[in-house]
């Protein structure tokens, strides 16, 4: 009895012994496992706060570099809109101011009995326009050697081919048409040549026989 009271007072202790150890090693293992949690979750927070702030820099730096872009593209485009407008502009009103100087020449030259006062201004718009006469009529007459020039090369290189072509029909149609009358006329020929051959063979007496009867005719 006393022994198997020892033995449970051993095993008491042992237990409390354990579960003692056992607890402080639990509450040991919490603690470094909270302080690992706690140390990776920061780095995980921080971490995620670095990517997140240079994800959102990144976003701020595209979107200034796009408004850039697109604001100095608008900028171009609204330049070269204006730029082609401008020019546009101008060329219509040289276009117009053309036309105003040819009716004004010509309203010029209707009233320069009444105003003679702007004679030099009239000669000049007078000269001017004959100055444009000229050089367009030497343009017009420069198209139209061109022009001429063109249509009797495109004559010539026309008459050559067609002239080769009828050289090239004629050749073959004078080749068939003697082949055709080779054809023909040539067995009728040899059929004749040889008929008269044949009687002029048959008809004309041997050589000894015309000695004889010039013998005898002597």
């Amino acid at each position: 009895m006393f022994v198997s009271a020892f033995h449970y007072i051993y095993l008491s202790i042992y237990l409390s012994i354990a579960v003692c150890s056992l607890s402080i090693y639990l509450s040991q293992s919490v603690h470094y496992l909270s302080i690992y949690l706690f140390i990776y979750l920061s780095i995980s927070f921080y971490s995620i706060s670095i990517y997140l702030s240079i994800h959102i820099n990144f976003s701020i730096y595209l979107c200034s570099y796009l408004y850039v872009y697109l604001s100095v593209y608008t900028y171009l485009s609204n330049f070269l809109c204006s730029y082609l407008s401008i020019y546009l502009s101008v060329h219509i009103y040289l276009s117009v101011y053309l036309h105003i100087c040819s009716y004004l020449s010509m309203f010029i030259s209707i009233c320069l009995s009444i105003h003679v006062h702007i004679y030099v201004i009239i000669c000049v718009h007078i000269y001017l326009s004959i100055y444009l006469s000229i050089y367009l009529s030497v343009h017009l007459f420069l198209s139209l050697f061109l022009s001429i020039y063109i249509c009797v090369h495109i004559y010539l290189f026309i008459t050559i081919y067609l002239s080769i072509y009828l050289s090239i029909y004629l050749s073959l149609s004078l080749s068939i048409y003697i082949y055709i009358y080779i054809h023909i006329y040539l067995p009728f020929f040899l059929f004749i040549y040889n008929f008269v051959s044949f009687f002029q063979n048959y008809e004309s007496p041997p050589e000894n026989l015309k000695c004889q009867i010039s013998i005898h005719v002597f």
